[in-house]
């Protein structure tokens, strides 16, 4: 379906966007973003000659998901925290273990997050696991000790939800939801946490191209909901070898020239080994990600889920000193 975007001459411009659904809405999906207006279904022949002579420009080359394009919306989306601010010019760091697996480690990783610079604790209560035997977290209890342990430190939570059931459990404590690469296309997920205005980090599927994501992100802002941020974990090609996935560092810039909504890095899922956790993170970086997410645990071997790409302590803090490094380097030419 063709999807119009007019963009309107300031002045009188909100006349004209009245005007604009009066004469659309009744059998077009129309979208508004300050002078621009989106119209689905609508190409520039059924614009009448007052709406014609309002326009300074009228685009016709635009993606489905029209509102991630950031041909509707040109400025970055930011998203605020009450211990950071994600997208545009800052960097966030997001750093905790894989699982909530007690109390006392989760306030441990969360000391050694807030030391080195992160904003926002990580943890999962509720893990999608591959075998239906492994540790599938602590659920409710989880989600508590995380709780407990952002706030001590002076940290925000992002926390897996799993499905739209828990929607509701999982709001109560957390500040973004994290929906899964494996839940990316879960439809009823999706409009749920849409429905709440509750920041929202979306995973890139395993499989998933670039238009999957966008497509899978207007499902959430169709809700309401504009707090979205793309998280690009890897992808599954032909080698699992060496790595868990295939990061995708290509796909950063990519999705930041199409869509203003930040783009944040994985490397821990990317790698799936600690030896390849910080060089990814340096590449999604360099690359121009808004942001990382990594895993961490002080003894990764007996760790209950995704032990071995976790970066213990002082690996973590070399890697983030390194990620400042890089950052360091690429503002000397902004």
């Amino acid at each position: 379906m063709i999807v119009m975007i007019i963009v309107l001459k300031n002045e009188n411009a909100q006349l004209m966007i009245n005007k604009l659904e009066k004469h659309f809405a009744s059998d077009h999906q129309v979208f508004v973003h300050n002078n621009r207006v989106a119209i689905q279904g609508a190409h520039p022949a059924d614009l009448t000659d007052e709406e014609r002579a309002q326009a300074s420009q009228i685009i016709t080359d635009v993606p489905k998901a029209v509102q991630a394009s950031r041909l509707f919306h040109p400025e970055d989306t930011i998203i605020k925290t009450p211990h950071s601010v994600i997208g545009g010019d800052h960097f966030t760091l997001m750093a905790g273990p894989c699982s909530v697996e007690s109390a006392e480690h989760v306030m441990k990783m969360a000391k050694v997050a807030k030391d080195a610079g992160a904003t926002v604790l990580r943890g999962g209560a509720f893990k999608p696991r591959t075998s239906p035997y492994s540790f599938q977290g602590l659920g409710k209890e989880g989600l508590v000790d995380l709780r407990k342990a952002a706030d001590h430190f002076g940290l925000d939570v992002i926390t897996e939800v799993m499905d739209d059931e828990h929607v509701p459990l999982v709001e109560q404590f957390t500040d973004i939801f994290q929906i899964g690469a494996r839940n990316m296309q879960n439809f009823s997920l999706l409009k749920a946490v849409g429905k709440t205005q509750t920041p929202v980090m979306l995973k890139r599927g395993m499989s998933a191209t670039v238009d999957d994501v966008l497509n899978a992100t207007e499902y959430i802002a169709a809700g309401g909901n504009h707090q979205i941020m793309i998280a690009e974990r890897g992808i599954r090609t032909f080698d699992n070898k060496y790595t868990r996935n295939t990061f995708d560092a290509g796909v950063i810039p990519v999705l930041q020239k199409l869509t203003h909504y930040p783009v944040i890095a994985d490397p821990s899922h990317a790698a799936g080994h600690t030896e390849f956790v910080t060089p990814l993170a340096l590449a999604g970086t360099a690359a121009g990600a808004s942001g990382l997410i990594v895993e961490i645990h002080d003894d990764p071997a007996h760790a209950l889920s995704d032990g071995p790409q976790a970066l213990q302590p002082d690996q973590f803090k070399t890697m983030v000193k390194k990620v400042n490094a890089v950052r360091k380097a690429l503002q000397a030419f902004n």
